[in-house]
């Protein structure tokens, strides 16, 4: 039954994951591919589009999946999943708060467990822009660069870079994403012309 299976990936996904959406994105691609719910291109706009809406990646890509594997009730199923270990979790910590960070076992863990969520967002990222930008998905594949995504991303860059410089504080991730959007749609539109 999809709905139990749902729930359970998502369960297992969320109870393993540390480091938040962003730690659970490498998980999600693994996961969808071998139950063959998303293709790699679909799983990148996947991202792209719950990384643009509000709230967590992470609930949002659960919702995302559910619904496109489960309806409305798919979506509920896993997103209750994804988020019921995290609850419960909080909930057992608010209850010791106080003293369950001065705890040297518990500092150790986490000192332990921050380099991985760092190796599993660097090597999603990676992968994401090799993916993305020169059309590398799989070891072997012939680069076939992204011409404007290239462009695009680096004008992103020099954007955020100049805002950071002149302002002293980051742009909004909000303002990047509407308009890396707003060159995607001009890109587009060009790439039409010209074809």
């Amino acid at each position: 039954m999809i709905y139990l299976e749902l729930f359970l990936e998502f369960l297992r996904i969320g109870a393993v994951s540390f480091g938040g959406g962003y730690g659970m994105i490498s998980m999600l691609s693994e996961m969808t591919a071998s139950h063959g719910w998303l293709t790699e291109s679909e799983f990148l706009n996947l991202v792209a589009v719950a990384e643009s809406t509000p709230g967590p990646i992470v609930i949002n890509m659960a919702t995302f999946i559910g619904s496109a594997q489960g309806g409305i009730i798919g979506s509920l199923v896993a997103t209750l999943g994804a988020v019921t270990p995290s609850f419960i979790l909080i909930l057992l910590i608010a209850a010791v708060v106080n003293s369950f960070l001065e705890y040297k076992g518990v500092k150790a863990f986490l000192g332990g467990v921050r380099p991985c969520v760092i190796g599993l967002i660097l090597g999603t990222a990676t992968t994401m822009l090799l993916s993305v930008l020169l059309g590398i998905g799989k070891s072997g594949d012939v680069p076939a660069p992204d011409v404007f995504g290239i462009l695009i991303f680096a004008l992103i860059c020099v954007f955020s870079a100049t805002w950071k410089k002149l302002r002293g504080r980051s742009v909004s991730p909000i303002l990047l994403i509407l308009i890396s959007g707003a060159l995607g749609i001009f890109f587009g539109y060009i790439s039409q012309e010209i074809i």
